[in-house]
């Protein structure tokens, strides 16, 4: 069985800038996805899914906006993106036997039941290194407890040290 490393920590304090470093330091050993914020007048518009081969999609945006679609305070949540862009960018890690990089695994994310598939698919039979949303959630904290899942607290305190303890976890794969 593989081991999966799990990242938490409160929104803003560096999660994704660690796993952002930690992918370029695994380079092509990695496959998998990192989210970052769209900016525009008047601040944060929505949210962009990036893949590590360098495919994006817009997973969620003010202006997204349908009664049939999700909705995670004032974004709308598009879940076919998520599950175009992201779900297949962690099956094609899975297939090419590369750790396996996932940020996020948060609100927006568990609107799909493909995205919440194929991280049980990845998490035991593969390396992961995922990012979780640190507000309580019962299907993340079934992560938590799962064989062989590790999860550590990014802190203003311990953020510039993680990009490197992420390396040495990986190190011990």
């Amino acid at each position: 069985m593989k081991a999966t490393l799990l990242l938490t920590g409160r929104p803003g304090v560096g999660k994704t800038t660690v796993i952002k470093a930690v992918a370029q330091s695994l380079g092509d050993r990695a496959g998998g996805f990192y989210t970052e914020e769209i900016s525009g007048p008047g601040g944060r518009k929505g949210f962009r899914l990036v893949t590590l081969d360098g495919r994006d999609a817009i997973m969620a945006h003010i202006d997204l906006r349908s009664s049939e679609r999700p909705r995670v305070s004032r974004y709308g949540v598009d879940v076919t993106a998520i599950e175009r862009v992201g779900v297949r960018a962690i099956e094609q890690a899975m297939k090419h036997e590369k750790i396996v990089v996932i940020d996020e695994i948060g609100k927006m994310e568990l609107f799909s039941g493909s995205f919440k598939s194929v991280v049980l698919q990845a998490i035991g039979r593969h390396v992961v290194i995922a990012t979780v949303m640190a507000k309580p959630n019962p299907w993340v904290e079934g992560l938590t407890l799962m064989p062989k899942v590790t999860l550590w607290e990014v802190t203003a305190q311990n953020r510039d040290r993680m990009v490197q303890q992420v390396m040495d976890w990986v190190k011990g794969r």
